[in-house]
């Protein structure tokens, strides 16, 4: 069959523009794929459900709390770990949701000016520190203790000892019977006058961030083998200098993994911190927990019989 020159165009130029249609369909078709089909990284992070604060549980520094800001809702778990499930308003409950700052938040001493070292944690507790050199290490762990057990009103279990060994209890502080140092003798006055507020409550831990520290609390906790570890149990070397850091959170993986999170102010007085993990990077800010290994920070280290609990 003979084809004149009008002919052969015209075939060439329907085939011509049925490929682009072909390529066209085929390149939308792709992208469609694309967007109805999210990256897996975004799908796992999908999976990270924001907790509700449960009821009772109160951080009465704050006035207006909000559980978006806390740690259970403000640092993931790695990947196939879960977090450990606490009891509903227990203390180590109170620790998951304690409130954060935004990230990148800068840590800050108790003058109002930048510790030194803005390399060692993760994120900042948004709890306030005082405008005196007090609350420091142990401070802070005796800060969150009681904050804690003052917003359950157990006043009686509000108590810790001065470095000399004497108890000084909260219930006896709220009901007007006050310690009185005179070199490394405590008396007691009694004014009669009974004070069960925040503000006393304040008052209060003032005396003890002033007479108590890493060497008088590490005696008042007992020790607790590191594969028993739980949320609020303490890493303290007691001296002076020594150090504190709490647990403040833990995960868990089906293959009985165990990773948990630490907490600490330091020298000088300064705002509570989520630490990082400088041994692993990948993990961090979350500590992988070895039965038979000392715990390496980056500002302390310390060893496998220095995890300490609260007595109740």
């Amino acid at each position: 069959m003979k084809f004149n020159l009008k002919t052969i165009l015209t075939f060439s130029a329907v085939v011509i523009v049925a490929a682009l249609l072909l390529s066209c369909e085929t390149k939308t078709e792709s992208a469609t794929t694309k967007i109805s089909s999210p990256p897996k990284k975004e799908s796992a992070t999908s999976i990270f459900v924001q907790q509700k604060t449960p009821l009772n549980l109160k951080y009465e520094w704050q006035s207006n709390f909000n559980a978006e800001t806390s740690i259970i809702n403000q640092i993931p778990t790695p990947t196939d770990f879960q977090r450990i499930k606490t009891k509903n308003n227990s203390f180590q409950q109170w620790l998951q949701f304690l409130p954060l700052f935004p990230a990148g938040q800068k840590v800050k001493t108790y003058d109002g000016s930048l510790k030194w070292n803005q390399q060692v944690h993760a994120r900042v507790v948004d709890i306030d520190v005082g405008k005196r050199d007090l609350q420091q290490c142990a401070d802070a762990v005796m800060r969150l203790r009681s904050e804690f057990l003052f917003g359950k009103k157990k006043y009686d279990k509000i108590h810790f000892n001065y470095t000399n060994g004497t108890k000084v209890s909260f219930d006896d502080w709220r009901k007007g019977k006050k310690p009185q140092v005179k070199g490394n003798k405590v008396t007691f006055s009694n004014s009669g006058k009974k004070d069960n507020s925040y503000s006393s409550f304040k008052k209060y831990l003032i005396q003890i961030f002033s007479y108590a520290g890493t060497a008088s609390l590490e005696k008042e906790m007992k020790t607790i083998p590191l594969k028993d570890m739980q949320i609020g149990d303490v890493f303290i070397q007691g001296g002076h200098p020594g150090h504190a850091i709490i647990i403040v959170d833990m995960a868990k993986n089906t293959n009985g993994k165990k990773l948990y999170l630490l907490a600490q102010s330091y020298m000088p007085a300064q705002n509570i911190h989520i630490l990082k993990n400088p041994t692993n990077k990948k993990l961090s800010p979350w500590y992988e927990l070895i039965p038979n290994q000392n715990i390496h920070t980056p500002e302390w280290d310390f060893s496998i019989e220095d995890l300490k609990r609260f007595v109740d």
